[in-house]
């Protein structure tokens, strides 16, 4: 078993996430998010043609008065992806888009996809984002109620929270898309960090009943290093297969794949210098273990 000094830490490591929660806080609040056309509304044309640039793209359809554009390079060679803020009926747009595109550019222009969102279905997609996760905090919550101490319960959720708002925090810093695979990644994020919280809350639990001498730092410390063997493989294994997404799974998983690592990076720091501090902060011992089981016990 490794012995690593981690409770020593905890003051530096609960400063800096502080710090980290609050910028984030800032950042999503004056910065904003950049909603993609999930959230937005609006047209996603994926082009591919021959012997063009993403920037003689832009110009042509900026010129054709369509409001907010983003041209950028998609998957292969000559494959680009094209967003048309919601203006009016965009679908009557796409016909003359690509006689546009045809004329100016002098080469074949095929449209391979084309997508369209109205600002109704946006905003009840962002409603149902927003529901799903707070849903899913919700739920979160009551396990951790029911299977510990409230306690416990307290230093998992604001965990939860904590990874959330800063993966969303880094979002906005980036000014990466938020669409709907964003929010999966995001509700993804608060299942593997309640599992790794949990698992090391378990081992806490267990030897405040085992070693009633010492202080919650000092079992904190002792579980976090029981468990560490288990947390890196779990999060060095789902690394791997989340960087080969990333590098390999093209633009349309590339968003996804970076919420994910952000989450297993920031879950596994969390369930270690957020969630294990707080039953420090909440005086939490053996005497709190004993107080539960009396109030269970008739």
């Amino acid at each position: 078993m490794t012995e690593y000094n981690f409770s020593s830490k905890f003051k530096k490591a609960n400063i800096f996430s502080i710090f980290l929660f609050l910028l984030s806080i800032i950042l999503i609040s004056f910065k904003g998010l950049n909603y993609g056309i999930d959230f937005k509304g609006g047209t996603l044309i994926e082009l591919r043609s021959n012997n063009i640039e993403a920037s003689s793209i832009r110009d042509i359809l900026k010129n054709m008065d369509l409001g907010d554009v983003n041209v950028k390079k998609f998957g292969k060679e000559g494959d680009f992806l094209i967003k048309v803020e919601q203006k009016g009926d965009n679908e009557k747009l796409i016909p003359k888009i690509k006689e546009k595109l045809t004329e100016n550019l002098n080469s074949e222009v095929n449209f391979r996809r084309v997508e369209n969102v109205g600002p109704k279905v946006s905003a009840e997609l962002l409603q149902s984002g927003i529901i799903a996760i707070s849903l899913s905090l919700a739920a979160m919550l009551f396990y951790i109620w029911v299977r510990f101490e409230w306690q416990f319960s307290i230093g998992s959720i604001i965990a939860l929270f904590h990874d959330v708002i800063i993966t969303i925090g880094i979002f906005s810093l980036l000014s990466l898309e938020i669409n709907l695979s964003i929010i999966a990644a995001v509700l993804t994020i608060v299942g593997y960090s309640m599992n790794d919280t949990v698992v090391i809350y378990d081992r806490i639990r267990e030897n405040l009943g085992k070693f009633h001498k010492l202080n919650i730092s000092e079992i904190a410390n002792l579980s976090i290093n029981e468990t560490l063997a288990r947390t890196i493989i779990t999060s060095v294994t789902t690394l791997l297969a989340l960087f080969s997404i990333f590098i390999l799974g093209g633009e349309i998983l590339r968003g996804f794949s970076f919420a994910m690592i952000l989450g297993v990076l920031i879950g596994t720091y969390s369930s270690i210098f957020v969630a294990s501090p707080i039953l420090k902060f909440l005086k939490v011992s053996y005497k709190t273990l004993e107080k539960e089981e009396e109030k269970i016990v008739p």
